[in-house]
């Protein structure tokens, strides 16, 4: 087996901007602050290889010390989102695969997730059509999603023999919809409808498919507008409150707050307020 861990110098890694990064397995486009990553093997639906999981993980690992990249956009091509692993590239091979190297791909594909979740930029999601298996775990680890009508989102491991527990569904989901209709999604595999997602909180908003792209781009737009240093504070307090007390998360927020009162965009937000005009946030 090819091994995918060590891919990549992530120290050259960390001091590189994004602006100008080139990807090999899925499109990345850069404009105003905003990164757009779109799967884009639509011809299938958009399904992950063992190279496009390696090179997301990598990106987003690395976004950690991109300062040029205020918030990222996550899309797929041709009316799709995402269909999971590829069927022959990555579950044929796995088939045949011993315990280390499956052990190996696993842990690569959560750490996919982690990654998501631990880059500091707020991550949106345009999801149309099919988002299903690892597809609908990226579309879980965004902060922000949008859908359309037509989006079906499926967390459908028992499908192929697999338990619903994969890429961190078994925590993620239940904290997004609830631990009942968590289970019966990752039990019985059924699609997710559009419907059900807004109404379930999956979905922040759905869109037609034509305007989902700019729906998503306007939000990150204002996003990226915004206090770029305390929204990278916002998303901390999001994932790492879920494992403490109220007392602790208070705590945490106060430690929080104080630090991004130190900033120059707080001084900058107050200068503002005094002179009654709106904020020119820099980041810093």
């Amino acid at each position: 087996m090819k091994h995918y861990i060590g891919a990549g110098n992530p120290m050259h890694a960390q001091f590189e901007p994004k602006a100008s990064y080139t990807a090999k397995h899925f499109a990345w486009s850069f404009a105003d602050g905003i990164g757009t990553i779109t799967l884009n093997r639509p011809e299938r639906k958009n399904p992950l290889t063992f190279d496009s999981y390696a090179e997301l993980r990598d990106l987003f690992r690395a976004l950690n010390y991109a300062t040029d990249v205020k918030v990222i956009v996550i899309t797929g091509a041709g009316g799709n989102f995402c269909s999971g692993g590829d069927v022959h590239e990555i579950i044929g091979p796995l088939t045949k695969m011993e315990m280390p190297a499956l052990l190996e791909f696993t842990r690569m594909t959560g750490d996919l997730v982690k990654a998501i979740r631990a880059c500091p930029q707020p991550i949106i999601g345009a999801i149309d059509g099919i988002c299903a298996g690892a597809g609908a775990m990226i579309a879980l680890a965004c902060d922000i999603r949008y859908g359309t009508p037509a989006t079906k989102t499926a967390f459908l491991f028992t499908r192929v023999g697999l338990a619903g527990a994969d890429m961190g569904a078994c925590a993620l989901l239940p904290r997004m919809i609830g631990q009942g209709r968590a289970s019966e999604l990752l039990f019985s595999g059924r699609a997710m409808t559009a419907a059900e997602g807004h109404a379930w909180g999956f979905f922040n908003a759905l869109h037609e498919s034509v305007a989902l792209l700019e729906a998503a781009t306007t939000m990150a737009r204002e996003l990226a507008a915004g206090p770029t240093f305390a929204h990278g504070m916002t998303k901390t307090m999001l994932s790492q409150e879920w494992s403490m007390t109220i007392d602790q998360a208070i705590e945490a927020e106060a430690q929080a707050q104080a630090i991004c009162m130190q900033t120059e965009d707080f001084k900058r937000a107050y200068e503002a307020f005094a002179n009654k005009r709106k904020p020119a946030f820099q980041g810093d």
